[in-house]
């Protein structure tokens, strides 16, 4: 009797661990930034953006930070950062690729 109870105990703790497991990267604080400037591409065939963005609410309300996006960003999108204290690298090379020269 007793190994039927913890079998159906093991079986739900492991339908609530699966059921959490992709929403816990979404949830949590998130903070809006304000898309500013495009800096550059970088990425081994340019397909990352470097840009830089406003906090616009959160702990770290105004502040101005450079991030790298992979996809289509333009001036005055909104990004969702799941955080705001590390910030991208300078991008060191002149030459950039794509149109944002």
């Amino acid at each position: 009797m007793g190994g039927a109870k913890q079998q159906k105990s093991k079986q739900q703790q492991q339908q609530q661990s699966q059921a959490s497991k992709g929403s816990d990267k979404i949830l949590g604080e998130v903070a809006p930034a304000l898309v500013e400037e495009i800096v550059g591409r970088t990425g081994f065939r340019g397909e990352i953006t470097q840009v830089r963005c406003m906090v616009t609410s959160g702990r770290d309300q105004g502040r101005s930070i450079r991030r790298n996006v992979k996809g289509p960003v333009r001036v005055g999108d909104y990004l969702m950062l799941r955080e705001t204290e590390i910030e991208a690298r300078r991008i060191k090379s002149k030459v950039s690729k794509g149109a944002y020269t």
